[in-house]
């Protein structure tokens, strides 16, 4: 638990120390979500349609903006090989890693949602499911972001190739994380959405951290 703080601690404080990296992930989901009134028009029943969707699909794709530098700088530095060679399982890392980087992108784009609902004239009563499902959504994003974001390491053309491996497993997610502020906004249960990106959230923490950290040995050795 020790070097599992100690991780989040330093990854935290290289990313508010650089900044930019985060700043740019709200600044493109802010960008996606303002230029589709634009795209559509200013309707207000037409934008009410698509404010969940919208505000989903830019969370999804600003979610994958850092998702290259996850593992790319300890690569390229030689704090990876550390990782890899110290006693503590590097699955412990892989997380502790994953959990800064929801931390610095996640969280920031829950916060910017609701205001950015306003703007698509959504109801009200979908505001707090919609927090809610993103609540569930974002951490899967970053624990399935991550495998891809090992399996690239050291390639050529990185972004486009982890764009092509994590992007049809994103897809349940989006469905469902939608479909909860749907039925909300419909009267509808709720319960069996937010039960399956529950499921998929602890599918993707039990799988993720294994899977990746043995893609990272898998780099380290090639």
């Amino acid at each position: 638990m020790n070097s599992f703080v100690q991780i989040v601690r330093r990854d935290l404080n290289l990313s508010f120390r650089q900044g930019m990296d985060s700043a740019m992930v709200v600044m493109f989901f802010v960008i996606a979500v303002v230029l589709f009134p634009f795209g559509v028009g200013p309707e207000p029943n037409i934008l009410m349609r698509i404010a969940a969707g919208v505000i989903w699909v830019a969370a999804l794709l600003a979610s994958m903006l850092s998702l290259e530098r996850l593992f790319q700088a300890d690569f390229e530095d030689g704090s990876l090989e550390i990782l890899v060679l110290q006693p503590v399982p590097l699955e412990i890392a892989v997380i502790a890693k994953i959990t800064a980087h929801w931390i610095t992108t996640g969280l920031p784009l829950i916060i910017a949602a609701p205001i950015l609902a306003v703007l698509l004239n959504m109801n009200a009563d979908g505001f707090g499911m919609l927090i809610a499902a993103l609540a569930l959504g974002t951490p899967s994003l970053s624990l399935i972001g991550a495998i891809g974001a090992a399996l690239i390491l050291g390639a050529r053309r990185g972004g486009v190739l982890l764009s092509l491996l994590i992007l049809p497993l994103y897809i349940p997610v989006l469905i469902f994380g939608v479909s909860a502020v749907d039925a909300t906004l419909a009267g509808l249960s709720v319960k069996p959405h937010l039960l399956i990106l529950s499921a998929l959230l602890l599918s993707s923490l039990a799988l993720c951290p294994w899977v990746g950290a043995a893609a990272l040995r898998q780099a380290m050795r090639s």
